[in-house]
Order: C-alpha cells, then structure tokens, then sequence
C-alpha cells in the first residue's frame, strides 16, 4: 500500500480551553468511527467516549457511525452539551415572568 492508495481527512475536537484538529490519511471505505480511532484523538483526549459522542462532517450531524468518510472530509466530535438549551430559555421565561409579577 502506497501513499497514492490513500485519502486524507481532518478530525477536529475542542473544548473551551484547546482544540485539536488532526489530519490522518486512511484506506477509501474507512468509517468515521474508525477514522476517530485512528487519528489518535481518544489517547489525546480521554474524556472523548467514542460509544456516546456524536459525530459530523463538515458542521452536519453524522448519525451513522458507520457512515463512508470521503476525501478531504473534517470529522468532527461534539461534546455533550453541558445545559441543555430548551430548559435554559424556559428557566429565562419563567425568570421574567416572575420578575414581571
């Protein structure tokens, strides 16, 4: 196997206080999980729970973890969100509403 028998793909993850985005050349056919191993980020950063995390490509939540990387693809991990954002607008609502009362 060649270099010329490979693709290359981005896999970026940040936190609020680093952010890592890693290139990683791998067979045509490889998935996004496998991509994720293999780009060294779970030894980086072992808060990253590869059965648990959502993935994307290019800013689009990817469901499948199976789904076929392309060529030049940025897979990208996402952290659990630490609030979710529907209770805290409806915390904000009810806040105003009784501060209107």
């Amino acid at each position: 196997m060649s270099d010329d028998d490979l693709i290359t793909v981005e896999v970026a993850y940040a936190r609020p206080d680093v952010q890592c985005l890693l290139e990683v050349k791998v067979l045509p056919g490889t998935t996004l999980v496998d991509v994720v191993r293999r780009s060294g980020m779970l030894e980086r950063f072992p808060e990253i729970d590869i059965d648990a995390a959502v993935f994307g490509i290019f800013g689009r939540v990817v469901k499948n973890p199976l789904h076929v990387v392309h060529p030049f693809d940025r897979v990208e991990i996402y952290r659990p969100l630490p609030n979710d954002p529907k209770d805290l607008r409806a915390a904000r609502a009810q806040a105003q509403r009784a501060k209107e009362e």
